[in-house]
């Protein structure tokens, strides 16, 4: 299983980056798919978080900013952020729960993360 992000880089405050992440390989389900996001010294964190039916969990900090959004027909899982800020610079992880096979436990994969720099 290979997940592949892409869309960070380099933007000015107020303007807007849409990152991408499209599972590859062979699974049985992909439950839960997301977003996190890690700046030196610290933990990564959540950012986003959407169901295999849609519904979504979005941390304080970037609610009403970013919007988290999927295609299960191609696999891909979206974050869209808005009125990007310097805080939010970091590098992004996207991730995925998925099944291998049917009646085992699930895992947790991780993209390779891309960097999102906002300059004030």
């Amino acid at each position: 299983v290979q997940l592949q992000a892409s869309g960070g880089g380099l933007v000015q405050a107020g303007g807007s980056l849409r990152l991408s992440c499209a599972a590859s390989g062979s699974w049985f389900s992909i439950n839960d798919m997301g977003w996190y996001r890690q700046v030196p010294g610290e933990q990564r964190a959540m950012v986003a978080t959407i169901t295999s039916g849609g519904s979504t969990n979005v941390a304080d900090s970037v609610k009403g900013r970013f919007t988290i959004s999927r295609d299960n027909a191609k696999n891909t899982v979206y974050l869209e952020m808005n009125s990007l800020k310097p805080e939010d610079t970091a590098v992004y992880y996207c991730t995925a729960i998925m099944q291998k096979q049917p009646a085992t436990v699930a895992f947790r994969y991780w993209g390779q993360g891309t960097q999102v720099t906002v300059s004030s």
